[in-house]
């Protein structure tokens, strides 16, 4: 029964945010976020190359 719970609670937020996604204002704040965050990776990809 918990489970369920925190499944419904989680995808209760997960449509959340993506709503809040959806909206122009929000758009460009996440784009800022993604290219702030990977500024500061270096411009790196998630893999890492021996």
């Amino acid at each position: 029964m918990a489970g369920l719970l925190k499944k419904l609670m989680a995808s209760g937020i997960a449509a959340k945010a993506i709503q809040e996604a959806r909206k122009p204002e929000n758009q460009a704040k996440i784009k800022k976020a993604i290219s702030d965050f990977q500024a500061k990776r270096g411009g790196q990809s998630g893999r890492r190359t021996h």
